[in-house]
C-alpha cells in the first residue's frame, strides 16, 4: 500500500473551461475521488503556477470536511516526487517525465503512473509509443480504462519494439521494455447522482423544462455534438424514427451537448434530423448548462449512445446513465462492451469496420498535415457501421415495455454501485500504486547501464547538445578576468537596460557578490570563484558568469583554446 502520491496537473489546473471535453471532466472527478476516498494517502499536486493550498482543498472537498492536508508545489520539485513514491499524471504522455526522473537522480526514486483517455490521434499514439524508448521501467504503469484499450496498447508497443529490433538487427524480443498495464475503469459518484435525481418533483421539473408532453418517451443523448469525433447522429435519428413508428407513441430525442463545429454543424444536425426523423421531436440543449447536465437524467426514459468513433475508448456517460437508473442502447464498441452487458443493463448494437488497409490513405493525409485530426477521425467514423435495424428493435422493445425499462435500469444502478462507484475504483488505483512501489525494490531495470544515458537524446540540455556551436565552454579551469577599465560604470548601465535583465530566474541572484570577488582578485579560475560562493548552485553561477561576460564585465581564457 502506497502512503502518498504526487499528481501532476500539467497546464490544465482545476476548473472546467467552456465547452469541456470528457477527459477534462473525468480528470477533475478523479482528483476529487482520490482526495475523498483514499484517506490514508497524502496528496501533493504539482503544477507550473503558484497554487493556494486552501483553494485547492476547497475545490477537492467542496462542502465536505477535508480528510487530509493538501500540498501544492512545482513539478520541478524532485524531492516532493521522491518522498511521494508515486507520480501520477492522468495522461498517457510519460516519456518526458521518465527522462526528468533520471536526470534528477535514480529511476528507482519513484514510480510513474499514467492514464489513457484515447488511443486514436496519431500524434498521441506517437508520444504513447515513445514511452518504450524512454527510461520507463516495469515499476511504472499505463492505466487502461478497458480491456480493449489494453490489447490495442500492447499491440502498438509490440509493433514498435519489433520494428526497432528489426531496424537494429536485434534478435528476439523477450525483454520488451513495457510499463505495467492494469485495467482500471473510471468511476462515478453514485450517491451524489442518486441524491440529485431522486428528490421529489425532480423528474416533473426536468420534463417541464425540456418541454416534454404527458406520456412522451424521452430518449437522451449527452455529450459533444460532433459527427467527426464522437458519434454520427444519423443512425440514431433513423433508429429512433423507426422505433417510434412501430411503437405508435410520441417520442422526443433530447440531445444535451455543444457543437465543436459551431452553428454550421448545428445546421447539419438539424437537417439530418428533419430528413431522417420527421415524426420525432428532436431538441438540442446547452451542454454548458451544468444544472441541466446534472439533472436531465431524471426526465429521460432511455439513454442512447451509438458511438462509432475511434476517439472513444471508455465512455463516462453510460456509467452516468447506469447511476441514474436508465436503460441503455449502446453501440458494441470498445469500452462500452466492457462496461455494460447485453440484455442486462443495455442492448449492445453490432458495429462493422472495413477490412484492414482501407484507411491507409485517410491516416497518411492526416500524418502529412493535409487533413485535420477531426477530418481523419470523422472519415473513419463515416465508414464505421452501426446496425440501425438492431438499434430500432432495441429502442422499440424499451419504448413499449415499461417493465423492461425498469429491469435494465435497476440492473444498471446495481452495476454502477458495485463496479463503478468511485470508492471502489480508487481502492483499485491505490492498490496498484502500492504494488508498483513494492516492485521497485526487486524488479530488474529495463536498462543495462542507466547512468550512461541520463538525458533524452532528442530533447537534451541545450548547452550540451549545442556545445560545438561555441568557441569554448566554461569549465572549472576557465580563467575569469575582471575588466577593471570601465567595468563599474558598465555594471550600472547594464542594470538600467530592461532587455538585459529578462529571464533573471535562470541565473544566480548574486551579481554584486560575484563582481566584488572578481574585482578584488583581478582574475580567478571558475572553480575558485565557485568555492568562494558555496551557497550558490554551480550551474546557476555559471549562467550568471556567462551573462556577465556577455556584456563585457569580464573576459575569459580557456586552456583548450589557443
Amino acid at each position: 500500500m502506497t502512503s502518498s502520491c504526487a499528481i501532476y496537473l500539467g497546464g490544465t489546473g482545476f476548473g472546467l473551461k467552456h465547452n469541456p471535453f470528457g477527459k477534462d471532466i473525468a480528470n477533475l472527478a478523479l482528483y476529487r475521488a482520490i482526495a475523498r476516498y483514499a484517506p490514508g494517502i497524502e496528496l501533493t499536486f504539482l503544477g507550473f503556477d503558484q497554487m493556494d493550498n486552501a483553494d485547492v482543498s476547497a475545490f477537492l472537498y467542496g462542502e465536505r470536511p477535508a480528510s487530509k492536508t493538501i500540498i501544492t508545489t512545482s513539478v520541478f520539485n524532485s524531492e516532493a516526487m521522491k518522498v511521494a513514491g508515486t507520480l501520477f499524471r492522468p495522461s498517457a504522455d510519460l516519456s518526458d517525465l521518465a527522462w526528468m526522473r533520471r536526470g534528477y537522480g535514480n529511476d528507482r526514486d519513484y514510480s510513474i503512473s499514467g492514464l489513457i483517455h484515447s488511443l486514436a490521434p496519431p500524434a498521441m499514439r506517437d508520444y504513447i509509443a515513445r514511452a518504450i524508448m524512454s527510461p520507463i521501467q516495469p515499476w511504472d504503469s499505463m492505466i487502461c480504462t478497458s480491456p480493449t484499450v489494453r490489447q490495442a496498447l500492447i499491440e502498438m508497443y509490440e509493433r514498435q519494439t519489433d520494428f526497432l529490433a528489426n531496424r537494429f538487427g536485434v534478435q528476439g524480443s523477450a525483454a520488451r521494455p513495457f510499463p505495467a498495464m492494469p485495467v482500471i475503469p473510471l468511476g462515478i459518484e453514485v450517491a451524489e447522482v442518486q441524491g440529485r435525481l431522486s428528490k421529489p418533483g425532480t423528474r416533473e421539473s426536468v420534463r417541464t423544462r425540456i418541454g416534454a408532453k404527458e406520456g412522451e418517451i424521452i430518449v437522451l443523448w449527452l455529450g459533444r455534438l460532433s459527427f467527426f469525433e464522437k458519434a454520427h447522429p444519423s443512425p440514431m435519428f433513423l433508429a429512433i424514427e423507426e422505433a417510434a413508428r412501430r411503437a405508435a407513441t410520441r417520442v422526443r430525442f433530447v440531445n444535451v451537448g455543444w457543437f465543436p463545429g459551431g452553428e454550421q454543424h448545428r445546421e447539419f444536425y438539424e437537417e439530418a434530423a428533419r430528413i431522417h426523423a420527421p415524426n420525432v421531436t428532436i431538441d438540442f440543449l446547452d451542454g454548458n448548462d451544468r444544472d441541466l447536465v446534472s439533472t436531465v437524467w431524471a426526465g429521460a426514459d432511455i439513454f442512447i449512445s451509438l458511438v462509432d468513433n475511434i476517439q472513444e475508448t471508455f465512455g463516462i456517460t453510460p456509467i452516468e446513465a447506469m447511476a441514474a437508473g436508465l436503460p441503455m442502447v449502446l453501440s458494441d464498441w470498445d469500452g462500452y462492451r466492457a462496461n455494460a452487458r447485453h440484455g442486462i443493463e443495455a442492448f449492445l448494437i453490432p458495429t462493422l469496420f472495413p477490412p484492414a488497409g482501407s484507411g491507409w490513405l485517410m491516416s497518411q493525409r492526416h500524418v502529412l498535415g493535409l487533413d485535420s485530426y477531426q477530418g481523419y477521425a470523422g472519415s473513419v467514423a463515416l465508414h464505421t457501421a452501426v446496425d440501425v435495424r438492431a438499434a430500432a428493435d432495441a429502442l422499440h422493445a424499451l419504448m413499449v415495455n415499461p417493465e423492461l425499462r425498469k429491469k435494465l435500469g435497476e440492473a444498471g444502478l446495481a452495476r454502477a454501485k458495485s463496479t463503478y462507484d468511485w470508492p471502489i475504483i480508487i481502492k483499485q488505483i491505490v492498490a496498484h500504486w502500492g504494488e508498483q512501489a513494492k516492485s521497485r525494490s526487486f524488479m530488474e531495470s529495463h536498462d543495462a547501464n542507466p547512468k550512461q544515458f541520463r538525458v533524452n537524446p532528442s530533447k537534451g540540455e541545450p548547452f550540451a547538445d549545442f556545445a560545438s556551436f561555441a568557441t569554448s565552454v566554461l569549465k572549472s579551469d576557465t580563467v575569469l578576468r575582471w575588466n577593471a577599465d570601465g567595468a563599474d560604470g558598465r555594471l550600472k548601465d547594464i542594470s538600467k537596460v530592461r532587455m538585459n535583465n529578462v529571464m533573471r530566474q535562470w541565473r544566480a541572484d548574486a551579481l554584486e557578490d560575484a563582481a566584488l570577488i572578481l574585482a578584488e582578485a583581478g582574475e580567478l579560475p571558475f572553480a575558485a570563484l565557485s568555492k568562494r560562493m558555496p551557497k550558490i548552485n554551480t550551474n546557476n553561477l555559471a549562467l550568471l558568469i556567462v551573462w556577465m561576460a556577455k556584456f563585457g564585465l569580464l573576459s575569459w581564457s580557456s586552456p583548450d583554446v589557443n
